[in-house]
């Protein structure tokens, strides 16, 4: 059976939410110069909405096409840790109950990885085993940082800790990078700034102790691994050479890097 890990879906409401409530945390949807829908994140664009992203039917001819028996729904960037909490946890069961009926109506071509709100501990962990527990969902979906805050942060160990319980994976999306000025020019975020966050939460994971805390934690990191395969021993050899980098881990940094699955994805949209 061949399962496509990565991919993204974005449910009809959630989109409508963006395009009432999103310019308050600084999104827009938007059209690009050859008229296509775009979301933009405070001047820098993070997503292309294609055909297959709302078009379930679209979506099963396209899998059908290519080959793929199986896909694991996914929600992309800006995700909705952007929004005040009480809006995020809503607008996460509003995401995650779309995406549920469309697994019950295709059960066969279908799971799906939970859309939480991370910025609140206890409405993460809540909506985690909803998901898990009622809807049948196979893991759960986190961004390369929850509102600039590292994926290291101890607000995410109750989470980290209720996910090893259900030894499910943790798929590592991008999302928009902290420093905006930097990739605003070329649309250089989705071409380059997003595999840079990537490589930042891998390590800040290993440096930071997490993998060492929470040794059941099974990460599917994206986009080929953003640049981490190439810089492999590099973050080795400053393993090696830095005791900062020694601080908070029992092994060679590349003991680490070999315990994250990379998915084979790399086409920016």
């Amino acid at each position: 059976m061949k399962i496509d890990i990565h991919n993204h879906f974005y449910p009809t409401e959630f989109l409508k939410q963006l395009e009432k409530i999103g310019s308050t945390v600084g999104i827009s949807v938007e059209k690009d110069e050859w008229g296509r829908q775009i979301l933009v994140q405070h001047g820098n664009r993070v997503v292309t909405i294609t055909s297959p992203m709302e078009n379930v039917n679209q979506r099963i001819e396209d899998m059908d096409k290519a080959g793929f028996d199986m896909q694991i729904l996914t929600l992309s960037a800006p995700s909705v840790d952007i929004f005040p909490v009480e809006v995020g946890e809503t607008l996460a069961r509003v995401v995650n109950d779309e995406i549920a009926q469309i697994c019950r109506d295709h059960p066969s071509h279908f799971m799906a990885l939970a859309t939480l709100p991370f910025l609140d501990p206890d409405r993460t962990v809540k909506e985690l085993e909803r998901c898990i527990d009622e809807l049948n969902f196979q893991g759960a979906c986190i961004g390369t940082n929850i509102n600039g805050l590292g994926l290291d942060n101890k607000l995410l160990y109750p989470f980290y800790e209720r996910i090893s319980d259900y030894d499910l994976p943790i798929h590592i999306h991008p999302r928009a990078p902290a420093d905006k000025e930097t990739y605003k020019d070329y649309r250089l975020g989705p071409m380059i700034g997003f595999e840079m966050e990537l490589c930042v939460a891998v390590v800040r994971l290993i440096m930071g102790g997490v993998m060492d805390r929470f040794p059941n934690l099974t990460f599917i990191v994206s986009h080929l691994g953003g640049a981490i395969p190439y810089l492999a021993e590099r973050i080795q050899n400053c393993y090696e050479a830095y005791p900062e980098c020694q601080e908070n881990i029992s092994a060679p940094a590349m003991d680490y890097l070999k315990r994250f699955y990379y998915d084979t994805v790399s086409i920016p949209m």
